[in-house]
């Protein structure tokens, strides 16, 4: 494939300036300008529109195995090429849970079988996600785990995730902390604040969060573990986030679309569509992660897509599950959240940086790297989910009017989806 006549952005390669990509046998062969088709060569005119390398998504729910009705494999990655994303992590609050070779293993071979992009899995901290035994973190990695996280559980035992920080040393996937206090959360629906009083229900406060990237970052720091805090939703743990770091610990952090765009007066609006762990904060939160994002305190854009059933997410605030879907609308969020970002740092934030932090494949189209590249173009467009390729529809975010979508999604050479 000859992806032709677009904007190059790669920042691996400090290279923004219009470019031709030519792809062979899965792989980077050639980048110039005004390369000669090849005989036989499949042409993707990018003209007028960016060229990156392809966006890893490293926060994503799959359901598989154990909950099929709410996303598949197959489903969850159809729309992950849709929203332009070559490669997602997968987290491990599947039934059973990531927590064996054996279970990873089965993963990959339905992920080989039904996947259009490259999945990769984020295997568990403890057995059963329990927070009680620490899994086995060198058999898990040999059976491909590139992180591990007890994602939608935080392990409250602090002894039980020092003692897995020091077993995990001698591996590379870094831990991802779920931090919420389980305790200070309890029964909370929302974030506590003037909205969870108005509508009569529990709140969860911020300090909830706070405390566990606090406590985990010190244990980062104290066992050198190297450790990526997920869904980072506050001023404070932000505050928490650069304490950690002037500690010693060696940290990352994402942030989603939803806790940069939102509050918790969506959950006045929107009710169970706006239900979400962590909770949709305030306005001064949201722009506190802005500012993050900007400066460089928050280093990944992660989607946390979670999907649910249609029932599972209709009715009672409080009995409502907890998530909703983002692959599809995500580039476009992101691009109305920080009109002003740079799009050499956009790309950082959804390729190169990843990557990174997964140490996996990806993140540059240098020679010789895989033929992975999402071409996205500044094209205003409307969410509408009952177009959403994933089974889950609900999202807060229906009906908003993006200012940028990605256009193509080529995986390998191979082109998974247009729009």
């Amino acid at each position: 494939m000859l992806v032709r006549g677009g904007r190059l952005i790669d920042p691996s390669q400090g290279i923004d300036a219009l470019r031709d990509v030519r792809i062979t046998a899965g792989v980077v062969v050639e980048i110039g300008q005004d390369l000669q088709r090849y005989e036989g060569e499949d042409i993707f005119d990018a003209t007028g529109a960016c060229v990156a390398p392809g966006f890893i998504d490293m926060h994503v729910h799959l359901r598989e195995p154990g909950f099929p009705e709410k996303e598949t494999i197959a489903t969850g990655t159809i729309a992950a090429a849709r929203g332009g994303f070559t490669a997602v992590a997968c987290m491990p609050n599947t039934n059973p849970a990531l927590d064996s070779s054996d279970v990873l293993h089965d993963l990959r071979e339905r992920a080989a079988r039904d996947a259009v992009v490259r999945v990769v899995p984020v295997a568990a901290i403890t057995l059963g996600r329990n927070g009680e035994t620490p899994a086995d973190f060198g058999a898990l990695t040999q059976a491909g785990a590139v992180a591990f996280s007890d994602d939608g559980n935080t392990v409250m035992n602090a002894k039980v995730l020092r003692d897995a920080a020091l077993a995990a040393r001698g591996v590379p996937g870094a831990f991802i902390s779920h931090a919420e206090d389980e305790d200070l959360k309890a029964d909370a629906v929302m974030n506590e604040g003037v909205v969870s009083r108005a509508l009569g229900v529990a709140g969860s406060p911020a300090v909830a969060e706070d405390v566990i990237v606090a406590r985990d970052l010190l244990i980062a720091a104290d066992t050198q573990k190297n450790w990526h805090v997920a869904h980072l939703s506050t001023r404070g743990a932000l505050e928490a986030l650069a304490y950690g770091r002037e500690r010693g610990a060696r940290a990352t952090a994402e942030v989603t679309p939803h806790h940069l765009l939102l509050t918790d007066e969506t959950v006045r609006e929107r009710g169970a569509d706006g239900k979400v762990n962590p909770p949709l904060r305030t306005e001064d939160d949201a722009r506190a992660l802005r500012d993050a994002v900007r400066d460089g305190r928050i280093e990944v854009f992660a989607t946390d897509h979670a999907p649910h059933t249609a029932a599972e997410k209709s009715g009672d605030l409080r009995s409502a599950a907890v998530g909703f879907t983002g692959l599809e609308i995500a580039v476009g969020a992101y691009a109305r959240a920080l009109p002003d970002l740079p799009l050499a740092r956009f790309v950082e934030l959804l390729s190169t940086n990843p990557a990174r932090v997964l140490g996996i494949e990806g993140g540059t189209l240098a020679v010789g790297s895989r033929g992975d590249l999402t071409v996205f173009a500044e094209r205003t467009w409307r969410a509408d989910p009952s177009q959403f390729a994933s089974k889950g529809k609900a999202t807060p975010f229906a009906g908003w009017e993006f200012p940028r979508r990605a256009i193509a999604t080529i995986v390998a050479g191979n082109l998974v989806a247009t729009s």
